[in-house]
């Protein structure tokens, strides 16, 4: 069943599985982690004596000398040569399938609707790239934390948002679960809505 959202003087009839979801904070908790995990990336990197620099050859003979033995100039003993135990880039990753992602993505979006933080346009047309024009455009709303979702790239509206400070745009194919849950108000393009519908149901 359909649910018909009465928004900016549009009725658009919305599938009751997208905008009707059980919210499920688990598994969105989840899929926050994952995101963020597999954002994070180990930098310390350091270099055992198998990939130090130099050559393997035994600097002298093993008896006769009266020096310490050795086999390696790369040897950890020496000056410039390779760490025992290296330490290497940690691996951060934390998967969870698709339909884990697609679960929490829907109950997001029926949790927004819910709390009235959803919004559909037809279209957002900005005559010129001004900011002034911008906020005379947003008028009924709060500008504080609001997320733009756009179907396509518009230069008008990237150019007289990109100096408020807590209005984000983001085309379609850039969504991610962090920013829907971090702004306070989402705006949806109708087509930008519909494209999500189909990708969700679909799946």
């Amino acid at each position: 069943m359909d649910i018909i959202l009465k928004d900016n003087n549009l009725n658009i009839e919305i599938s009751d599985k997208i905008l009707n979801f059980p919210l499920n904070i688990s598994l969105i908790n989840q899929v926050i982690n994952s995101y963020r995990l597999n954002l994070r990336k180990g930098n310390v990197s350091q270099k055992s004596r198998s990939e130090v620099k130099g050559s393997n050859r035994k600097p002298w003979k093993q008896k006769g000398t009266g020096r310490a033995r050795v086999g390696s100039l790369k040897s950890p003993l020496w000056r410039s040569g390779g760490v025992v135990f290296a330490s290497k880039p940690k691996k951060y990753i934390f998967k969870i399938n698709r339909k884990m992602y697609i679960n929490a993505f829907k109950s997001i979006l029926s949790e927004l609707f819910r709390q009235f933080r959803f919004h559909v346009f037809n279209d957002i047309i900005i005559n010129k790239p001004k900011t002034k024009e911008f906020i005379k455009f947003f008028n009924f709303i709060s500008l504080d934390k609001l997320l733009i979702i756009i179907h396509n790239y518009n230069k008008n509206l990237f150019l007289s948002s990109r100096n408020l400070h807590n209005v984000f745009l983001c085309k379609v194919n850039n969504i991610n679960i962090i920013n829907l849950i971090k702004y306070k108000n989402v705006i949806f393009t109708l087509k930008a809505i519909k494209i999500i519908e189909e990708r969700l149901i679909n799946e």
